[in-house]
């Protein structure tokens, strides 16, 4: 059924970093949500009055809201896809991590309302009339929410949509709440013992579990979260394919939203190469990212001297010193600057997020570990933050 939809909907339905394409998509999760919530909602509504169960009518009022949901996300589709302007140059992309915001705060909303109701039912305990209608009612919205959430999940992924991911979790959450609202009902009945308040109890302390997670989820992007290690391990290798370059770091990615993320990262290269030809080199870096991943990579060339034995064997040493101190540590832009009495090594060291050591102890236990390496060693030292660790390799 959902790849039917995605063919009769969706036009060039490969092209998901096209802002049309997903646009589209969003349009197709959105109104099939409108559609199936507002159908589930008249049909709980009608079960939860004739059995006078507390839990099916709040199941009646999530449905209610989860299409007030869908169209929140139908609306952050729309304006995520307004083209940049010149107030907003990098475009309105992040539109869309507002309004997977916006769905998870109702989550919690609905949880906390929930939770009120079936409390009071707790200390207020009513029966709940039992009819095979409305297990019948109960029993299709379970299999059209497990659907729903198997249909934005598949289109979450598809778009890598974290709004569309946050609504098949909403459905999923309807699947476990609805199911748990079914089996208090046989239960109680066949048992004598009213479990309605108490099985809305349950299954609003797991939405609101649920929703703070999705908080979470939703927020990072908008904090500015580090890129995925699996991304930044498959930057590196694309820059290291390349003839030429010796070695990258201080990467660095900004996320404007989906299909609109901008980089920069630092690139070695032999000092004794020709300028021109590197810098053609960085150019057709920067193009291979645009074509290949959508991503907008600036690059800032790095001459290392290779020419001298000297330099690079201390590089080399020096490096796996600092290594030995924290293999989570790494220096680049070394440089010597000799001297009538020492020579300085110049350099940068990146420190990982965490890391506990004071700069002025680290900047002395490096001094100390390069002293190893000739006493007349000085070392003038920049400590760096990581923003994303490149692997090292």
């Amino acid at each position: 059924m959902t790849s039917l939809l995605i063919r009769l909907f969706i036009k060039n339905a490969d092209a998901t970093d096209k802002a049309e394409v997903r646009t589209a998509y969003g349009k197709l999760s959105g109104i099939v949500g409108i559609v199936c919530n507002l159908l589930l909602f008249a049909v709980k509504l009608t079960a939860g009055t004739l059995s006078g169960s507390v839990s099916i009518m709040a199941d009646a009022v999530n449905n209610l809201s989860d299409a007030s949901s869908s169209i929140i996300s139908l609306l952050g589709f729309k304006l995520a896809a307004k083209p940049a302007d010149a107030d907003h140059p990098y475009g309105h992309a992040r539109y869309e991590y507002l309004s997977g915001l916006l769905v998870a705060v109702l989550i919690l909303y609905i949880g906390i309302e929930l939770l009120k109701s079936s409390f009071s039912k707790v200390l207020a305990p009513t029966s709940v009339a039992f009819n095979w209608l409305t297990v019948a009612i109960l029993a299709l919205s379970i299999l059209v929410k497990l659907w729903m959430a198997l249909f934005n999940k598949t289109l979450g992924k598809k778009i890598r949509s974290q709004t569309l991911i946050a609504t098949a979790a909403d459905s999923r959450n309807d699947v476990i709440s609805t199911a748990a609202v079914l089996l208090a009902m046989i239960v109680s009945h066949y048992a004598h013992f009213e479990l309605d308040g108490y099985v809305g109890i349950a299954v609003a302390l797991f939405i609101l579990y649920s929703g703070v997670g999705l908080i979470r989820e939703t927020l990072d992007p908008i904090l500015g979260r580090a890129p995925d290690p699996d991304f930044v391990e498959e930057i590196r290798d694309k820059i290291m394919e390349n003839e030429g370059v010796l070695g990258t770091h201080d990467l660095m990615v900004h996320d404007y939203g989906p299909g609109c993320q901008f980089a920069s990262v630092h690139v070695e290269v032999a000092a004794e190469a020709d300028v021109l030809e590197m810098h053609d080199m960085i150019d057709n870096i920067e193009r291979a990212f645009l074509s290949d991943y959508g991503l907008h990579m600036v690059i800032h060339m790095d001459p290392i001297v290779t020419a001298d034995e000297a330099i690079g064997d201390v590089r080399h040493r020096l490096c796996a010193k600092v290594a030995a101190i924290d293999e989570r540590l790494s220096i680049h832009d070394l440089r010597m600057v000799p001297g009538t009495t020492h020579t300085n090594l110049v350099f940068d060291c990146v420190v990982p997020h965490g890391f506990s050591m004071p700069n002025a102890e680290l900047r002395e236990k490096i001094t100390a570990a390069a002293r190893e390496i000739d006493p007349n060693y000085f070392c003038v030292i920049t400590v760096e933050n990581s923003f994303a660790a490149l692997p090292r390799k």
